[in-house]
C-alpha cells in the first residue's frame, strides 16, 4: 500500500509541476489534459520550466535530487536554462533547521557545541540531498584552533530512501518480468547496487574512512587535495574534517581570472580519474561540480579539491584488467580484440560470431575518433552501444554502474573546462603504461615475491603428493588430482616467466655492451 501511495504521489507531483508538458509535450487528448488539471490541484505553470523541474525533484526526495545532480553535469544533453537550474541541486538544496543540526551534533558527541568548537557558524555553507555543512573552529589537544567543516546528516533520511527504493524494487520486478530485455538488463541487481551505495552514504563514518583511503592513495600524485578527517569527532551522523578553500570548478570565469590553466586542469581531471580507477581500483563516484573546487593557494595552486565521499566505487583486479584491455583496444581501434574480450568475459553468449560483433562495435565507435570533445556526445555513443548490446544480448554488469556514471561526470567536467580536450589521446598513454606495468618484468617480480612463501612450502611436497596419488586406488577423487595439476601448471608458468625474464635481462646486457663497443670504435 505504501508503494502504491508513493507511486501516486510521484505521478501527482509530475502533473502538479507540469513535467508532462516539459517531457511529453503535454497530453494529446483533451480529456487527458482536463483530468491532469483536476488531479493536480494547485497546478501553476507560470514559473520557468527549469525551476519547476528542480522544485519537483526536491519535492520527490533525495534519490530524485541525485538524479538531478547527474543531469546538471550534462549541458550538452539539455537546454542551458534547465542545466543552470538543476546545478542548484549540487549544493543549494533547501537546508534543514540549524537547531536540528546543533541537536544532532550534541547528541553524537554528548557535549554542548560550545565545548567542542570555539566558533560554530549556525548558517550552513552548503546543503545537499543527504547532509549539510557548517564551518567551525576546533580546539585540538594542544590548544590550537583548526578551521574545520562539520557535516551533519539530514534528519529522516533513512525512511525516505527506503520508500523510494521499495518502489524502485517493485518497478524493477515489473521490468524484468514484462520486458523482453528484462533479464539481460538485470534491473534488480542494478537497484540493489544503488541500494548498497545509498545506505553507505547514510553512514558518515564510512564516508570519512573512504576519504582517508583516497587521501593516502593520492598523496604522491600532487594533483588533488583531500581533507583530513578528525577521527575523535567522527560519528555516523556527524563528521568533522579539515576545511578546504578554493574556487568551485563550475565558476570557470573566476578560475581564468585567477590564472588557472584550464587545459591542464582538464587533462589533470582525466589523469586523476584513470589513476583512481586503474591503479587503485578505488574511485570517487560522485564527481559532480558541487563536490569539486580548485585551489588558488600559492602552495597548491591549480590542484583539484575533492569533497563529499559518500559514494565511492571499487573494482576487482579482474574488472580493472578487463576494462584496461578494452580501453586500450578501443584506443588502438582494435575492434576484433574488443569483441573477443566480450566473449571471453562471458558478457555475450559464447556462440556469438566475433566478426559480426567486431563490425557492430566498429560502426558505433569509428565515427567519433580524432574529434575534439565538443563534437562528441558520449550520450549518443552509449545509446548506440545499448542498441548494439540488445542485438547481441550483452548482459549489463551492475558492479560497473557507478563507473559509467562517473565517466559521464568526467566528460561533462572536461567539456566545461576545455571543449577541445581529446579524451581518447589524453587517456591512451596512461592506459598503455598501466598495461605495461601489469604484464612487464616488474609485475612478474612482484608476483613472484608475493607467492614465494606459498610455493616454497608447496614445491617440496609435490613428489610426495604425486607418489600418494599413484599408490591410491583408482577411485581417488578426481578433484584432488585436478588441483594438483593446476598447482603444477601455475608453478611451471612462474618458473618459465622467471627464466624468460632472466634471458631477456641477459640479452639486454649483451646488446648494451655491443652498442658501447660500436660507439668506442
Amino acid at each position: 500500500m505504501r508503494r502504491l501511495f508513493r507511486g501516486a504521489f510521484i505521478v501527482w507531483t509530475a502533473l502538479r509541476y507540469g513535467l508532462d508538458e516539459l517531457v511529453l509535450t503535454s497530453f494529446q487528448k483533451p480529456w487527458l489534459r482536463v483530468l491532469a488539471r483536476i488531479v493536480s490541484i494547485g497546478r501553476n505553470l507560470d514559473a520557468p520550466r527549469g525551476q519547476r523541474l528542480r522544485e519537483a525533484l526536491e519535492r520527490l526526495g533525495p534519490i530524485f535530487v541525485k538524479f538531478g545532480q547527474v543531469l546538471s553535469t550534462r549541458r550538452d544533453l539539455m537546454p542551458p536554462d534547465i542545466a543552470d537550474e538543476l546545478a542548484k541541486l549540487q549544493d543549494r538544496v533547501p537546508p534543514f533547521s540549524s537547531d536540528v543540526a546543533v541537536a544532532t551534533i550534541e547528541r553524537a558527541f554528548r557535549k554542548p557545541v560550545a565545548e567542542i568548537f570555539s566558533e560554530f557558524e549556525r548558517e550552513p555553507v552548503a546543503s545537499a540531498s543527504i547532509a549539510q555543512v557548517h564551518f567551525a573552529k576546533l580546539r585540538d589537544r594542544d590548544g590550537r584552533e583548526r578551521e574545520v567543516a562539520v557535516k551533519v546528516l539530514r534528519p529522516g533520511m533513512r525512511p525516505a530512501i527506503e520508500k523510494d527504493l521499495s518502489l524502485m524494487r517493485m518497478m524493477a520486478g515489473w521490468v524484468e518480468g514484462l520486458s523482453a530485455d528484462g533479464k539481460r538488463l538485470k534491473p534488480r541487481e542494478v537497484v540493489a547496487e544503488f541500494d548498497k551505495y545509498l545506505h553507505d552514504e547514510l553512514d558518515l563514518v564510512r564516508e570519512a574512512a573512504s576519504a582517508a583511503q583516497l587521501r593516502r592513495n593520492m598523496e604522491g600524485l600532487d594533483l588533488v587535495l583531500i581533507p583530513e578527517m578528525f577521527w575523535d569527532y567522527c560519528q555516523s551522523e556527524v563528521i568533522v574534517m579539515e576545511r578546504m578553500k578554493g574556487i568551485p570548478i563550475s565558476q570557470t570565469a573566476r578560475l581564468r581570472e585567477a590564472g588557472v590553466d584550464m587545459k591542464k586542469l582538464a587533462r589533470d581531471g582525466v589523469t586523476i580519474f584513470f589513476t583512481q580507477v586503474f591503479r587503485d581500483g578505488f574511485f570517487h563516484a560522485d564527481m559532480h561540480p558541487g563536490n569539486i573546487f580548485i585551489s588558488v593557494d600559492p602552495a597548491t595552486f591549480g590542484r583539484y579539491i575533492s569533497l563529499d565521499f559518500g559514494i565511492v566505487g571499487t573494482l576487482t583486479e579482474y574488472d580493472k584488467e578487463y576494462l584496461a584491455q578494452n580501453f586500450t583496444a578501443f584506443f588502438r581501434r582494435d575492434y576484433k580484440r574488443v569483441a573477443e574480450l566480450h566473449i571471453e568475459s562471458g558478457w555475450v553468449p559464447p556462440q556469438t560470431r566475433v566478426d559480426e560483433l567486431e563490425s557492430a562495435i566498429r560502426a558505433v565507435c569509428e565515427p567519433y575518433f580524432d574529434r575534439p570533445l565538443k563534437e562528441i556526445s558520449l550520450g549518443m555513443v552509449l545509446m548506440r552501444l545499448f542498441q548494439t548490446s540488445r542485438r547481441f544480448q550483452v548482459e549489463i554488469q551492475p558492479q560497473l554502474v557507478l563507473l559509467q556514471k562517473t565517466l559521464l561526470n568526467i566528460e561533462g567536467l572536461g567539456r566545461e573546462l576545455d571543449p577541445e580536450l581529446d579524451l581518447w589521446s589524453t587517456a591512451k598513454p596512461f592506459l598503455e603504461k598501466w598495461m605495461a606495468d601489469q604484464i612487464g618484468p616488474r609485475r612478474l617480480w612482484e608476483e613472484l615475491k608475493n607467492q614465494a612463501p606459498r610455493y616454497a612450502k608447496l614445491l617440496p611436497e609435490l613428489p610426495r603428493l604425486l607418489h600418494d596419488y599413484l599408490t591410491q586406488r583408482p577411485g581417488l577423487q578426481r578433484r584432488e588430482f585436478e588441483e594438483l595439476l593446476a598447482e603444477q601448471r601455475r608453478t611451471n608458468r612462474l618458473l618459465q616467466g622467471l627464466i624468460y625474464a632472466g634471458i631477456g635481462f641477459a640479452l639486454g646486457l649483451v646488446v648494451m655492451q655491443l652498442v658501447v663497443r660500436v660507439q668506442l670504435f
